[in-house]
């Protein structure tokens, strides 16, 4: 709890307990508390000495422990060009939800692919962490735009995830921070026969969504070749979806085939940010 207190002196008790009380200006639903310092002491003959009386009035309100982060997102916010915002804090055990909402157009706070928001999101976190003891996990959304760019990025790894589970070829997603790459993992563990790691480092690091090991493509691929005596009947052409073994090579061994090519999944696309 935080103390809010106002000192004041006046001839009488009562004038500076009336002084107090008015220059404290206590909400109406504040619990206001006065305490007499000193009752003060009388001029002798009502011309020399005497003392002032002295009145203490005080409410209790309680600690806002995001003060600072508070106005630190509110100036942010004043210099993309937001004058009037709404910012609002939920907080639960070491999770910290900052949500901001106004009538100007979100565009500037959110950015390209979201970087602003990230950015402002990061800033934010060194704030809170640096006036708390316990760490905080903090998240700055605004408007429902993390809600649409979670849905985006579930869809994504879905429609990717069928595309290796049907051809067998690994997917590279385009590079991605932390927070997306941890939903688009999520996603691809529900989802049978397929798994994802990440690769690059820093900005680049990126999302790779694989074939778990021993699963087979549900599509074969064309292994014959043409005329008589091609695997899969005439022209080669593989039916059923039966996979053909490696052709012997001359030495014995089972030539390799050749590699395939990673297709590059599309990740951005347009997120309309409801402002309701």
């Amino acid at each position: 709890m935080k103390t809010i207190e106002i000192t004041a002196s006046a001839p009488t008790v009562e004038e500076a307990r009336q002084s107090a009380v008015e220059q404290l200006n206590a909400p109406e639903e504040a619990e206001v508390k006065i305490e007499i310092v000193s009752e003060g002491k009388s001029k002798v003959l009502g011309l020399f000495g005497g003392s002032p009386a002295l009145v203490k009035a005080y409410y209790e309100v309680e600690d806002d422990k995001f003060e600072k982060a508070r106005n630190y997102v509110d100036t942010i916010l004043r210099s993309l060009g937001v004058e009037k915002s709404e910012i609002n804090f939920a907080v639960e055990g070491e999770d910290v939800r900052i949500s901001v909402s106004c009538e100007e157009d979100y565009g500037s706070v959110i950015g390209r692919r979201g970087e602003t928001l990230d950015a402002i999101q990061y800033l934010v976190r060194l704030v809170i962490n640096r006036e708390n003891d316990e760490f905080k996990h903090v998240s700055v959304n605004v408007g429902n735009y993390r809600e649409k760019r979670e849905a985006t990025l579930k869809a994504l790894a879905k429609k990717n995830a069928a595309r290796v589970r049907k051809y067998g070829r690994n997917v590279v997603l385009e590079p991605m921070n932390p927070y997306e790459r941890r939903i688009i993992h999520t996603t691809i563990q529900e989802i049978e026969g397929v798994t994802s790691h990440s690769v690059g480092s820093d900005d680049e690091r990126k999302v790779v969504i694989t074939l778990e090991e021993g699963v087979k493509p549900l599509q074969g691929g064309y292994q014959g070749g043409r005329g008589r005596g091609g695997n899969g009947g005439r022209g080669g052409r593989n039916r059923g979806g039966y996979t053909p073994k490696e052709t012997a090579s001359s030495d014995g061994e089972s030539a390799p085939r050749a590699p395939k090519k990673d297709f590059e999944g599309s990740l951005y696309g347009k997120i309309e940010v409801n402002k309701d």
